[in-house]
C-alpha cells in the first residue's frame, strides 16, 4: 500500500514539475517497483507544431527522463546513472494523443549489476528504445536512449 501511494505521489510530482510539465506529456502510471512507466502526449495547442501535428521536440522531451529515472530507482544509491545520448526516428505525423510505455525487467537490472560487480567493469552504456504510439498501436516515433551507469562516483562528474 505504501509503495503504491509513493508511486502515485511520484506521478503527481512529475506532472507538476515545471520542466516536465512544459513538454506537454503526462505521466499516467508508475508501478510501485518503478519497472513500468506510462505516459501520454495529447495533441493540443501546447504540443501542436506549425503544420498541425505533434511537435517533435514535445515527443522527445515527454519520453526523455524515464529510463534514467527507472534505473536510478531500481539500482539504488551506490550507482550513478546519466542519460548519455538519444535519437528519435519519426515514422508518422502525430495527429492525435500518443502514448509510450517504458519497461525494465528484473533480468536487465540483474545484468547491469552483474556486469558492474563481477566482470570488473566500472562503467557501462545501456541502450533502450520506446515507441510513441496512438490508441490503435500505430508507431509514430521511436526514441532510442543510451544510459551511462557506473559505480565509480569520480567518473560521474
Amino acid at each position: 500500500m505504501l509503495a503504491s501511494l509513493r508511486s502515485r505521489l511520484y506521478r503527481i510530482g512529475f506532472n507538476l514539475f515545471p520542466a516536465y510539465r512544459r513538454t506537454g506529456g503526462r505521466v499516467t502510471y508508475i508501478s510501485p517497483d518503478w519497472q513500468e512507466v506510462r505516459i501520454k502526449l495529447p495533441l493540443n495547442w501546447r504540443t501542436r507544431n506549425y503544420v498541425g501535428t505533434t511537435f517533435g521536440g514535445s515527443m522527445y522531451a515527454a519520453v526523455d527522463p524515464f529510463y534514467m529515472m527507472m534505473l536510478l530507482r531500481n539500482l539504488g544509491d551506490e550507482y550513478v546513472v546519466w542519460d548519455k545520448e538519444a535519437e528519435i526516428r519519426f515514422k508518422k505525423p502525430g495527429k492525435e494523443t500518443l502514448y509510450a510505455t517504458f519497461t525494465l525487467t528484473d533480468e536487465e537490472i540483474d545484468a547491469i549489476e552483474a556486469e558492474l560487480t563481477t566482470d570488473g567493469t566500472d562503467a557501462i552504456d545501456r541502450h533502450y528504445a520506446v515507441d510513441l504510439v496512438d490508441a490503435d498501436g500505430t508507431v509514430h516515433a521511436t526514441v532510442r536512449n543510451t544510459v551511462y551507469v557506473t559505480t565509480d562516483r569520480t567518473k560521474a562528474a
